[in-house]
């Protein structure tokens, strides 16, 4: 039989093997991670428009690549950049990069010396409608309108009632925000309002997929599971949230005019939106005539009760939430001065007209 000191001398020799066992399993592990991680990506086949700022670190440009889904470890992007001694400062400017480019196909793209393509800065403005949008990039010298609506439509076109027309492009396979959007009607309101950054060759369909993404990463999953419970759908609160765009600016007047606003079309009145009127005539007034709010057209509030078959601009965030959380309120009517300064609010026809004559007179 073994003695005692040896079977302990034997036990010892095992627990060492053990560990050295499982610290080679964790070696081995790390190293099959970081050569996948570095070698390869299981992303979608799909570009993104990725930007470097000047004097940005290594840790913000791989924080910022983890966010966009185009690195899976930030820890192993480092790993690979020491290794590699490409821990350098990364040229300022912006690189198209693919869902399915791996770690080092990404960093190699960095660290080529060809020229960037050069960009131009462009800002929409809330409450924009698609005219605005095809006449500034028009402008910008990126394409004619025509191109910009023969995809994202032109507004209050109803293109199943126009079969000579085209239907623009339809991107609810890509976004699914869109699935419940009638695809007889343009992308008017889902083009979100912010400041860009378009290359210079930019197609129509490039700038519009860049401003349904910022859309798609606004419209939060809370806000979709709320709209859900109103019972209401993304498309009737994106039409609700470009009126409230276009009636009052600042947020709290938007959470009062939504809560009057869905008030009516609960008790079935109509909206009389001089916003609406706006759309349809293609010229703002601070009073419109009565003529005015007999315009046939299916965007006019003052003749159609319920909401216009859709959305009259393209609201920003505080409007979207405010047609999401309308503020309830025993208001019924309210009036803009014209020095957009104050919002008035009245509960009776009576009193509107009062304050009508008092501030727009």
């Amino acid at each position: 039989m073994l003695s005692k000191k040896r079977k302990k001398q034997n036990s010892k020799i095992l627990n060492i093997k053990n560990i050295f066992l499982f610290l080679s399993l964790i070696l081995f592990l790390i190293l099959f991670s970081y050569f996948r991680a570095v070698n390869s990506h299981a992303g979608i086949d799909q570009e993104k428009d990725f930007i470097i700022e000047k004097g940005q670190s290594v840790s913000n440009i791989s924080e910022n690549l983890y966010k966009e889904g185009l690195i899976n470890s930030k820890f192993f992007f480092k790993v690979y950049l020491k290794l590699s001694k490409n821990d350098l400062i990364f040229r300022e400017g912006s690189y198209i990069l693919n869902y399915k480019m791996s770690i080092k196909n990404i960093v190699e793209e960095f660290s080529k010396s060809i020229t960037l393509k050069p960009e131009e800065k462009v800002t929409f403005i809330e409450g924009w409608n698609l005219r605005d949008y095809a006449k500034i990039l028009e402008e910008k010298g990126f394409f004619d309108a025509d191109n910009f609506f023969e995809l994202a439509g032109e507004p209050m076109l109803n293109y199943k009632l126009l079969s000579s027309y085209i239907k623009p492009k339809d991107y609810s396979g890509s976004f699914d925000f869109l699935s419940d959007k009638p695809s007889e009607y343009g992308l008017e309101g889902y083009l979100f309002p912010d400041t860009y950054r378009f290359f210079e060759n930019s197609s129509a369909d490039d700038i519009i997929m860049k401003m349904l993404d910022n859309f798609d990463q606004k419209l939060t999953v809370k806000m979709r599971e709320d709209i859900k419970k109103q019972n209401k759908t993304i498309y009737e609160i994106v039409t609700m949230a470009s009126i409230i765009e276009k009636e009052v600016q600042s947020e709290k007047d938007m959470k009062m005019v939504s809560g009057i606003f869905w008030n009516r079309i609960k008790i079935g009145q109509a909206l009389e939106s001089c916003a609406t009127l706006a759309y349809v005539l293609g010229v703002n007034k601070t009073q419109y005539s009565f003529e005015d709010t007999r315009t046939p057209s299916a965007y006019n509030t003052y003749i159609n009760r319920g909401l216009p078959p859709g959305p009259i601009s393209n609201p920003g965030l505080k409007a979207i939430e405010a047609a999401v959380y309308p503020e309830e309120n025993n208001y019924n009517y309210f009036l803009t001065r014209p020095d957009n300064k104050e919002t008035i609010f009245s509960r009776t026809y009576d009193e509107h007209l009062l304050n009508k004559d008092k501030y727009l007179k």
